[in-house]
């Protein structure tokens, strides 16, 4: 049983870990020559994970904080193209594309905003650079019900597609207008069909908690709505306010935001809602029907965290295409130039379009072996971690133990010899329970940090 009366006061602003170190420690003397080192240095035998970010949206959804382009010139769409195909050919110069593929996602953006050919122009050069997928591979793509068709489904298909994300966010007419996303029930209905009518059998839909004039009444009938459609999973996100970082976000009157208790509220109705419908949570923010695959991950500790969130495949180097994207290895992450010019100009110049990155040191890579246990599976195996790192975790993270005292104290872990291992409740809080372990974080001042906040 999650006891909300514990929540409120955890409301600071923390990463989300889709990465550790996070974002903002990336920097710009990670070069191309030190990408090209890490490939040289990977195993043939390590599997691959495609991510593919098309920028593009016709208009500006107020609340989104991705990397976008807004536009309707096809030229642009047509340009992009035959930079991603060019991307391709130079990452060929360098990496085994010949390594197995257990995964690939497309984000953006919107890539179906891609007309259907030209979606099967991107997906034939990926397929024709990395020839070899394994039969179970996962093939995703995120998609705004408003620009889908049964031509995109057709040539999603064609390519191995078995899993697809629409983004709703709120059904309410005055959320949408003041999101700057108007979007029937009716038009999310009928691409779940088209889904459903090609044979894919993992649909998730994305919704947003926190949004302005949001109430628990009018997200009480989103949710009931919602699961009308039946979909597989459900990925119920706390509205991440930053305006500071996404322009289109100073739009919106900050009165008009449910306080932090309303949003508790909000997502307890959420949480006991699906539940009574069959499904199972999954993570802080994830619900998926008892027989997916990412509710018996989670049964199994076997759950992955990473750019894109849950996922059940670990284990691959991740290599990102596309302006901005992000690839990671073992010991490192790097960055594709964010700006499109300059994203063209080194691939005109013949260079992976590399903007930023980072080297993981020792300490990098336990601490992110232990925030990331805590992330995805809401417990850490202390004497598997003492055996995999040969230290003494205890007084290897004093610091972080001493604070994780407060949880302690607060009923919502427990802390023993073998196990650290969060409850119902803590696993809602697991943001704030992995910060202790974050030895960047912890040299800034709370007031100074510059991260959206955990409730």
């Amino acid at each position: 049983m999650i006891d909300f009366s514990k929540f409120e006061k955890y409301s600071r602003p923390g990463p989300r870990y889709t990465s550790y170190p996070t974002a903002p420690e990336f920097h710009t003397n990670f070069t191309q020559n030190d990408l090209i080192e890490k490939f040289k240095s990977q195993s043939d035998d390590r599997p691959l994970s495609l991510y593919i970010h098309i920028p593009f949206c016709r208009s500006a959804c107020y609340f989104c904080g991705c990397n976008v382009i807004f536009t309707s010139k096809e030229d642009k769409k047509v340009t992009y193209i035959e930079y991603l195909k060019k991307e391709l050919k130079i990452l060929a110069q360098h990496l085994n594309t010949n390594r197995t593929v257990t995964q690939m996602h497309f984000g953006g953006g919107t890539p179906t905003f891609l007309s259907a050919p030209q979606l099967k122009e991107v997906l034939d050069a990926i397929r024709g650079t990395f020839p070899n997928f394994s039969d179970d591979a996962e093939i995703s793509c995120e998609i705004d019900p408003r620009y889908f068709t049964k031509e995109h489904m057709d040539v999603l298909k064609e390519a191995g597609t078995n899993r697809v994300s629409f983004g709703v966010q709120d059904l309410d007419p005055k959320v949408q207008e003041t999101i700057h996303r108007i979007q029937p029930f009716e038009t999310t209905q009928n691409v779940v069909k088209i889904a459903r009518d090609a044979g894919i059998k993992s649909i998730n839909i994305d919704l947003i908690y926190g949004l302005p004039y949001q109430t628990k009444e009018t997200f009480a009938k989103t949710i009931r709505d919602i699961v009308k459609l039946n979909p597989d999973r459900l990925a119920v996100f706390n509205y991440a306010h930053v305006p500071w970082m996404m322009k289109t976000q100073r739009k919106f009157d900050e009165t008009t935001f449910a306080p932090p208790s309303t949003k508790l509220e909000i997502l307890k109705d959420c949480i006991e809602f699906f539940e009574s419908t069959g499904y199972k949570m999954v993570g802080m923010d994830h619900f998926a029907k008892p027989e997916d695959e990412l509710f018996k991950a989670i049964q199994k500790g076997e759950l992955h965290r990473n750019f894109q969130g849950y996922t059940t495949k670990g284990g691959a180097d991740l290599i990102g295409i596309g302006v901005t994207s992000i690839g990671d290895g073992v010991d490192y992450y790097v960055q594709n130039f964010k700006d499109l010019k300059t994203y063209e100009e080194a691939i005109d110049a013949g260079n992976l379009p590399v903007f930023k990155g980072y080297k993981l040191n020792d300490d990098d890579i336990l601490r992110q072996y232990v925030i990331m246990e805590l992330m995805s599976n809401f417990s850490l195996d202390i004497k598997r971690c003492e055996e995999k790192f040969n230290i003494n975790f205890k007084e290897y993270f004093s610091d972080a133990l001493k604070a994780l005292e407060e949880f302690k104290e607060a009923e919502l872990l427990t802390i023993s010899d073998n196990k650290i291992e969060a409850n119902s409740t803590g696993a809602m809080l697991i943001r704030n329970i992995s910060m202790p372990f974050d030895a960047y974080l912890n040299n800034i001042p709370e007031d100074k940090r510059r991260f959206s906040k955990t409730i």
